[in-house]
């Protein structure tokens, strides 16, 4: 509606410039004729019947559809941001539950490596426990041997001195005096 006193405001330069210039010109300025003036008239009502159709009918639909698209975008902006929040909110859990499962597993790597160590610092020490105790066996063997092979070489000696001085001064030496000299020798020969 506001736009007809407009439009016919428009005219009115038109409508004098016509009336102004009398009968000659162009005949779509001339409003004295009865045609003119009717195509003019009829113009002025279709074009109100227009706005009026535009300003009853479309206007408000279209205005519905798009208060109806903004409230669908708020809408699924509102759902989006709350998608973000859940998926930020899973990923927070996710992060939480992985650090977790990472320390359990740490820690149970960390008990099975300290349970491998204990385990295999107790066999270290039974084995050593059953590696001195056949040293000091053999040891003890070593020196039994010692002896008895000691207890042979002075009998051994013993013997051997005496076929030497025997054949060398043709006669048997003292065994008092050979078993001392030999005895001494041996005394000096280190036992460890």
């Amino acid at each position: 509606m506001r736009f007809a006193p407009a439009f016919l405001i428009a005219l009115l330069p038109a409508a004098a410039l016509a009336a102004a210039e009398g009968g000659g010109g162009m005949p779509q300025f001339q409003f004295g004729n009865f045609l003119t003036t009717s195509q003019i008239i009829w113009m002025a009502v279709i074009f109100l019947i227009l706005y009026l159709v535009l300003w009853l009918w479309v206007l408000p639909s279209l205005r519905t559809v798009l208060e109806e698209r903004r409230r669908r975008i708020g809408a699924d902006l509102e759902r989006a941001k709350s998608a973000k929040l859940e998926a930020d909110q899973a990923v927070a859990e996710l992060t939480a539950a992985t650090r977790a499962a990472r320390a359990e597993a740490q820690g149970e790597i960390a008990a099975a490596t300290q349970a491998a160590r204990a385990a295999a610092s107790e066999q270290a020490a039974a084995l050593n426990a059953r590696l001195e105790e056949e040293l000091r066996a053999a040891e003890v063997r070593i020196a039994a041997a010692r002896t008895e092979a000691m207890g042979a070489l002075s009998e051994v000696a013993s013997e051997t001195a005496m076929a030497m001085i025997s054949r060398l001064t043709g006669r048997p030496p003292e065994t008092a005096l050979l078993s001392r000299a030999i005895e001494g020798a041996l005394a000096r020969v280190p036992h460890d």
